[in-house]
């Protein structure tokens, strides 16, 4: 699908916070489709007018599906400074979701271990040969008699995690019909986004919080 104008959360001469539109490739595959990393390096380079080639570290990934704030490395070090916070686990990942059915009020804790086959990835209530474990936990924001709004803090980040999570959960992403949603979302991609990301600057002794802006959340509302 088309880009569309980039949107900068953050920018310095470390790294750039940027939203990820839904149904948009975070980096290049044989599709030949435009991409994120693409928007963002030309962004970088008419801005500063620089030759050749832009760097841009690539330091966490997006669902195809999912929209929300993505954080790009502009150098090296910060590259690898990011990236040893993720592995550490350091880099506080909020998402927003609306889900299908009336979830109960107040916090809840899902462990599951995942397992993939060809692309699809299923969620399992014990451990076995080939299985990660997954966590995340929840909190409602607001619900109604089909839908509810959760708030879901990621403690781990595995592939599709939280689309899978919530389906074994009983309450799938709207939109999500590769994981059992019937209710369709109207706008692209599904019901979930990136909504909030704490994590420390990569050189400089201060922390982050790079938040989506009210006018790009297409849950708002």
């Amino acid at each position: 699908m088309p880009m569309g104008p980039l949107h900068v959360i953050y920018e310095d001469n470390h790294l750039i916070a940027v939203y990820k539109p839904a149904d948009v490739l975070v980096q290049g595959d044989s599709s030949g489709e435009p991409t994120l990393m693409g928007a963002v390096k030309f962004w970088l380079k008419e801005k500063y007018k620089k030759p050749g080639n832009v760097f841009l570290g690539l330091v966490q990934r997006l669902d195809r599906r999912v929209s929300g704030v993505m954080v790009f490395a502009r150098t090296s070090k910060a590259a690898a400074r990011l990236s040893e916070q993720i592995r550490a686990r350091a880099v506080e990942k909020t998402y927003r979701a609306l889900v299908e059915g009336q979830v109960l009020a107040g916090n809840r804790l899902l462990k599951h271990w995942l397992s993939e086959d060809d692309g699809y990835v299923a969620a399992h209530d014990a451990p076995g040969p080939d299985r990660k474990e997954a966590r995340l936990s929840w909190q409602v924001l607001r619900r109604d008699e089909k839908a509810t709004l959760l708030e879901i803090d990621l403690e781990t980040g595995r592939k599709h995690q939280i689309r899978v999570q919530l389906a074994k959960a009983g309450h799938p992403v709207v939109g999500d019909s590769r994981y059992g949603a019937r209710m369709p979302w109207p706008k692209p991609g599904i019901a979930l986004v990136a909504y909030r990301l704490r994590l420390r600057h990569p050189t400089q002794a201060r922390d982050l919080c790079f938040e989506l802006p009210p006018a790009l959340d297409p849950l708002r509302g």
